[in-house]
C-alpha cells in the first residue's frame, strides 16, 4: 500500500512545489498541535474547565465534560491528543489517524464556542462569522487525510524503505 501511495504521489502529476506545499503544511499544523500540548505541560493551572464552562453551544454536554468527576480525563486526553496528534504529524508517521484525530480535537473546541449568529464569541482573536481558525484548521486536516505526504517526506517513508529492503535483502 506504501509503494502504491508513493507512486501516486510521483505520478500524480504533482510538482515538487505542490508537494513540499502539502509537506510543509503538515509540518506547520503539527507544530500547532504539538506546541499547544506542551504549553499545557508546562503550565500546572491549565484545566479546559473554564473554557468548557462558557461553552455557548450544546452547553449540557460541555458543562458535564467540565465537572469534577470528568474533568481530569479531559484534560489529560485532550493533552496526550495534542502531543500524539502533533507528534505524528511532525514526523510523519501514521498522518491519516493524526489528521481524524486533529479533525475531531477542533470539532469539539469548535462547537463549544461556535462563531454562529446570535451566539456569544466570548475571547476571541478577532471577530468571526461562522468560519474561524479551528474550522480552517480543520479543512486544512481533511486535506492532509486526502494525500499521502508521508510518501513525500516523513518517518513512516523511511521505515517502508527499511522493511522493502528487508525483504529484497
Amino acid at each position: 500500500m506504501f509503494t502504491q501511495n508513493l507512486h501516486t504521489m510521483k505520478s500524480s502529476g504533482f510538482t515538487t512545489g505542490q508537494n513540499t506545499s502539502l509537506v510543509l503544511l503538515r509540518i506547520l499544523i503539527g507544530w500547532h498541535f504539538f506546541y499547544e500540548g506542551i504549553l499545557k505541560i508546562y503550565n500546572p493551572a491549565w484545566t479546559a474547565k473554564g473554557y468548557l464552562l462558557s461553552a455557548t453551544f450544546l452547553k449540557p454536554f460541555f458543562t458535564w465534560l467540565a465537572s469534577d468527576s470528568v474533568i481530569h480525563i479531559v484534560d489529560t486526553l485532550n493533552i496526550v491528543g495534542l502531543l500524539a496528534i502533533g507528534v505524528a504529524l511532525l514526523l510523519g508517521l501514521k498522518i491519516r489517524w493524526a489528521a481524524i484525530g486533529g479533525i475531531l480535537l477542533l470539532a469539539f473546541y469548535y462547537l463549544a464556542h461556535p462563531p454562529f449568529p446570535g451566539f456569544e464569541q466570548g475571547l476571541t482573536e478577532g471577530s468571526y462569522w461562522i468560519v474561524n481558525k479551528n474550522l480552517i484548521e480543520m479543512a486544512a486536516l481533511v486535506v492532509l487525510y486526502q494525500f499521502p505526504t508521508y510518501a513525500a517526506f516523513g518517518l513512516e517513508r523511511m521505515l517502508s524503505r527499511n522493511r522493502q529492503n528487508t525483504i529484497a535483502g
